[in-house]
């Protein structure tokens, strides 16, 4: 096959295998992971409408009230109040719970809504009886209620956040691995994500062996004693983020690599993200010490 012929193909799967067989490369650090059968019923996301939405957090008020913060595709992140959710028979007590992605019916009253009614399709049960994911999906969620902005188009970070919790949620996928590719893609959905294809420090296609963050990219042969903050990437490496930034989110958690690369990944995006997302997040403090216990 040429070249144009593996592009064509890769745009039609989304395989990072195809990718790597359009940039003439071998395959040996990667493995693509089979979507699992959908059981009876289950939505795609093509099929999710426009009223569907999830919680991003939720806190006690008062007695038996919460305040949720709601990620919705046409307004964007909001505040509601559910009366009476923290009641043990309220039938909205479980569906205010932080994961939980549905249709919820909302009233606006003078200064904020009011939930009314919530038909949940997807509560992300798994990680309430698994304590490490959950700290991975209270990261996620803490990550995009700071990424995400009220009376803004959201559509991509609920699609994200959707995907990257079924990929959480099934353990295919090391965690680690969905960590960094949700933060690259988030960056990439909100337009602050580093240059991958172009050295930053002369602009010309030539590949990469520096990830520079002062940068935000990556930096050639030529130009690497430009830079001093320079972090060894090999081609593999290289190849996932420019592979997590052109993809389609549908398509993003299909793949698995190799120790070496997961590890250069991480070592990028935890340094690129240290310096460039301007919050500390408790969340992701928690995860850290979960994970060295």
């Amino acid at each position: 096959m040429t070249k144009t012929d593996w592009w064509e193909t890769f745009t039609k799967t989304g395989c990072v295998t195809d990718y790597l067989s359009y940039k003439g490369v071998g395959k040996e650090e990667y493995s693509c992971v089979q979507p699992k059968n959908r059981n009876v019923g289950e939505r795609t996301l093509e099929s999710v409408s426009n009223s569907d939405r999830m919680i991003l957090s939720a806190s006690p008020i008062g007695e038996n009230d919460k305040r949720i913060v709601i990620l919705t595709k046409e307004k964007g992140k909001i505040s509601a109040f559910a009366k009476g959710a923290r009641r043990q028979n309220s039938h909205l007590l479980g569906a205010t719970n932080p994961f939980s992605f549905g249709e919820f019916v909302l009233y606006e009253g003078r200064s904020s809504y009011n939930l009314l009614q919530a038909n949940i399709s997807n509560y992300f049960m798994e990680l309430a009886t698994d304590l490490e994911g959950a700290y991975y999906g209270f990261y996620f969620m803490e990550f995009a209620d700071y990424y995400t902005k009220e009376h803004n188009d959201e559509r991509q970070m609920l699609r994200l956040l959707y995907q990257t919790l079924r990929a959480l949620s099934s353990n295919k996928i090391p965690r680690e691995l969905v960590r960094y590719i949700f933060e690259l893609k988030t960056l990439v959905v909100n337009g602050e994500y580093p240059d991958v294809f172009h050295c930053t420090g002369c602009g010309t296609r030539e590949q990469g062996v520096l990830f520079s963050c002062r940068n935000r990219g990556i930096v050639c042969e030529k130009c690497r004693r430009t830079v001093s903050d320079g972090i060894q990437i090999n081609s593999s490496t290289l190849y996932t983020m420019q592979y997590v930034v052109t993809s389609t989110i549908e398509k993003l958690y299909t793949f698995v690599v190799s120790d070496e690369v997961l590890k250069q990944l991480g070592k990028i995006m935890k340094q690129y993200t240290g310096m460039y997302v301007d919050k500390r997040f408790k969340s992701l403090e928690i995860l850290e010490m979960c994970l060295l216990s």
